[in-house]
């Protein structure tokens, strides 16, 4: 039997998806600014960039997996529907949103492989995805930096865009995506 009507809010996993990913995007970035309190070489230094490069890669195949289910299951409306100006704006921040959570572990693994340096996932060595090239994979590490400071902004935009629409304006886009109905 096929639904005559759009669904008010996400699906379980969609939301379970949604806040997991904070989760894991939270934790990805306290493991690398964190780091920075310990010499390098310790354990703990390297347990803690393992740690980043792992997460950073999971939050790459679930965003894969959220963007299918994206697809399939589509967004519920925003009720009422905003003017066509904040539409075009979100949909502007989710595309940053996930460019940055596909793109900054493409990155950091290209990164590491250009550098030389082994690919960590959870104790198993990925392949490199090129040749070895100091110079670049300097660069690229710079430039990784920089982004992933960028996100930061986008990740603010997002909630507080969240925050806006429920206090401000009273409409139910943080409401579809809330655990607790």
């Amino acid at each position: 039997m096929r639904r005559t009507h759009a669904p008010s809010t996400y699906g379980r996993l969609s939301v379970t998806m949604h806040w997991l990913m904070l989760a894991l995007i939270a934790l990805a970035y306290l493991c690398i600014e964190l780091r920075v309190l310990f010499e390098r070489g310790t354990p703990l230094r390297e347990f803690l960039r393992h740690a980043h490069f792992s997460i950073g890669l999971t939050v790459m195949g679930l965003v894969l997996l959220r963007l299918w289910g994206r697809w399939r299951g589509g967004t519920p409306p925003i009720v009422p529907s905003p003017p066509r100006a904040q539409r075009l704006a979100a949909h502007a921040v989710h595309l940053l949103l996930y460019a940055f959570m596909i793109g900054m572990p493409l990155v950091g693994w290209l990164m590491l492989s250009l550098r030389g340096d082994p690919v960590p996932f959870f104790g198993v060595e990925l392949p490199p995805l090129a040749a070895e090239n100091k110079d670049l994979g300097k660069w690229l590490r710079g430039w990784h930096g920089d982004m992933g400071r960028m996100a930061y902004g986008v990740i603010a935009l997002h909630a507080g865009a969240a925050l806006f629409h429920h206090y401000r304006l009273r409409d139910n886009t943080l409401r579809r995506m809330l655990p607790v109905r």
